[in-house]
């Protein structure tokens, strides 16, 4: 049954303003009980089994450790059963290769945590290069994006103690300038900050002086998103710049030229990288004869100068768009998508408009680059899974040739005896071709269908491999849907551009279109299908259900945006306002309020909804969870059957560890199982 309102401890009326501040005493008892109501609907013995099977996989010591290089040392950070917050270890190349490293361990989490008592989560560490000899480490407290900054010293592997850059909990760009001077933008007290939550300005922090009273070294406009600094250290190629950005899809660059900032001039929508002698640019709009998604380089002196005769790397088509550029000492490396696969492309760096060759990756898979070291050689790690075939590290160094030598292989933890992959196009409203992957073992009958999505921020969807979807769902016979919706970056850039602001509707034509497709070739059944997206694609998930409820027959709704008249008022909202549009501009709230989802919720009377499961964090500081707690109780106002599940921990991730991970996981699954009526309550 659905949880009622008396089921809660506090009274509830019209006015659910209680929900909204993110610790309120009256929200977290409210949260806590609707969590515990829908934990314990579930069947505990399908859900705590499929929960230590999770954990097992997660926490395996036959991981792939990942590793970055910093000069001689590789560098890793690890969890498993024994460290649920990890370790930051260390390594030698020639003992990584043995297969059975030697580590060092340089900050063990677990214990600083209870050293402390404090729940810490990793995220991440600065090192200073090229010297590798102090760290910037940061630790988030139950896994917020707002983090603690702490110096550590790599040759003693300790915390700095004296004269220590600290850094308090705040949403900090940093940067080592030299070893006694950081250039920094975090939480200062007035004006320090934009609307969006990040820094407005940088300082120079010197060693042992007040971070408060350390100068300027730029200041940018309130209503920007963010504004950082950081230094490029390449020996003889050493610059500091600064980037300013406006919204979230346009910035303005400076470098500093004997000692004062330059304007780079370019338009705000083009992305800027310089490396070494070189500018290049990739424009969103076409720039200087570069068209839009393509790359362009020319020299960044001449460019200085004045000039613009920019000479293009790369050129997109229909179907090929350009994902990512990575350097190493004398390389570049462009990831490409075709039609959604991809392809990684070697050039000189020397020669950037030369010659180009192929890397020489494992056929029909997904291949990324891990990590490069520009300062140290020519060495690179890539990545290459599939939907169904675990990844694979391959190493290389381009100094010697092409070819990738594998390293490592991730264990296939689920049994996927002949499942297959395919690719479909479904035709939306508009006449567009959108792409989309089905995985699974493909027969005559409809079968529970699982269809993930994201549908914004320019962010591409490839095929992946996943432990805990092939355990939790592949395996038992279902398919699996990755669906390549416009918003995405798949195609470049116009492929994002033709669904933001008053043209947002694109994306839910676009997620509609393909459940129809999945029905029309025989794949499922509307009432086998469940519908998954988190973030952004859990605005798409509530929105589809408020809009097409008729199409699939459950949906997960996580860590979601459903307040779409609000939303640039809380938290990081404000920094989205060049994908969604602003709601105080009447012309785009106008079409805001068409799809919100949270004023868009219909009474079952009118128009039955598919259960729901609604999930947040409280400790979400970029979503902020009261998108969640509202759409659920809207929901369930409306009769709607909604569940609802908050994790006080783990930030937008939704999850800060492994057994969180394995729990949530567990819960989303089974609860899938059984709304879509594949196992039943009493089952186990």
């Amino acid at each position: 049954m659905v949880p009622r309102i008396r089921s809660y401890p506090c009274p509830m009326t019209d006015n659910y303003s209680f929900l909204e501040p993110i610790d309120s005493p009256e929200a977290l008892k409210w949260a806590e009980k609707w969590s515990e109501v829908t934990v314990d609907k579930l069947p505990e013995a399908p859900r705590t089994a499929l929960r230590d099977r999770l954990l097992e996989a997660l926490n395996t010591d036959d991981r792939i450790p990942y590793v970055s290089r910093r000069g001689e040392t590789l560098y890793n950070f690890w969890r498993d059963a024994a460290h649920p917050r990890g370790l930051w270890r260390t390594t030698t190349l020639e003992s990584y290769l043995t297969g059975e490293p030697t580590w060092k361990v340089l900050i063990d989490v677990d214990a600083l945590a209870e050293a402390e008592d404090e729940n810490w989560v990793w995220k991440g560490a600065h090192v200073r290069a090229p010297e590798y000899d102090r760290a910037l480490v940061k630790l988030s407290r139950g896994g917020a994006d707002a983090t603690v900054i702490r110096e550590f010293d790599l040759a003693t592997a300790t915390f700095v103690d004296t004269d220590p850059f600290i850094v308090e909990e705040a949403k900090t760009d940093v940067s080592w300038l030299d070893r006694d001077t950081l250039l920094i933008g975090t939480d200062t007290g007035e004006g320090s900050l934009t609307t969006s939550g990040y820094p407005a300005r940088v300082r120079t922090w010197k060693r042992g002086t007040e971070l408060v009273d350390a100068p300027l070294f730029f200041t940018g406009e309130r209503e920007d998103v963010a504004v950082g600094a950081w230094v490029d250290p390449t020996p003889g190629w050493e610059r500091t710049f600064v980037s300013r950005a406006v919204d979230f899809y346009n910035s303005r660059e400076f470098v500093e030229v004997d000692g004062e900032l330059t304007f780079i001039d370019v338009p705000d929508d083009c992305d800027v990288v310089v490396r070494r002698q070189w500018i290049f640019i990739n424009p969103r709009t076409e720039f200087a004869g570069i068209p839009a998604g393509g790359l362009g380089v020319m020299e960044f002196e001449a460019f200085l100068a004045g000039q613009r005769e920019f000479q293009p790397v790369f050129t997109p088509t229909a179907s090929t768009s350009l994902q990512g550029l990575s350097t190493t000492e004398n390389h570049l490396l462009l990831t490409l998508l075709d039609d959604v696969s991809t392809s990684i492309v070697v050039v000189d760096i020397h020669d950037p408009t030369g010659p180009q060759r192929t890397l020489a990756v494992p056929e029909h898979t997904t291949a990324h680059i891990v990590a490069t070291a520009a300062l140290d050689g020519d060495e690179i790690w890539v990545q290459a899974a599939t939907f169904t075939q675990p990844g694979t590290l391959l190493r290389g160094d381009l100094s010697d040739s092409l070819e990738l030598t594998e390293v490592r292989r991730s264990p296939l933890q689920w049994n996927n005896a002949g499942l297959d992959t395919r690719q479909h196009w479904a035709t939306s409203a508009d006449g567009t071709k959108i792409p989309y992957f089905i995985s699974g073992r493909f027969g005559e009958e409809p079968k529970p269908t699982l269809v993930h999505a994201y549908g914004g921020f320019e962010v591409s969807l490839t095929p992946g491999h996943s432990p805990t979807r092939g355990i939790a769902w592949l395996e038992k016979g279902y398919l699996f849907v990755e669906a390549n919706l416009r918003g995405g970056g798949e195609f470049g850039p116009q492929w994002h551009s033709q669904a933001v602001k008053k043209n947002r509707r694109k994306v839910w034509e676009d997620h509609q279109a393909v459940l129809e497709d999945i029905v029309a070739r025989g794949y499922a059944t509307p009432e086998l299908i469940a519908i998954r997206g988190g973030s952004n694609g859990g605005l798409l998930t509530s929105g589809a259900l408020t809009q097409y409820p008729e199409a699939f027959g459950a949906a997960v709704v996580q860590v979601p945006l459903t307040d779409m008249l609000r939303y640039h008022t809380w938290s990081a909202g404000a920094s989205w306002m060049a994908e969604y549009g602003n709601p105080e501009d009447p012309e785009e709230r106008a079409v805001i309020e068409t799809y919100s989802p949270l004023h868009n919720v219909e009474s079952a009377n009118k128009r039955p909804y598919p259960p729901a499961l609604v999930t947040t964090s409280t400790r979400d500081d970029r979503v902020h969870p009261a998108h969640a707690r509202l759409f659920a109780q809207a929901l369930l106002d409306a009769g709607q059957p909604v569940d609802y599940y908050e994790n006080t921990e783990g930030g937008h991730a939704g999850a800060a560890d492994n057994e969180q991970v394995a729990h949530m996981e567990s819960l989303i699954y089974t609860w899938i199982e059984k709304s879509l009526g594949l196992i039943s309550t009493d089952e186990g």
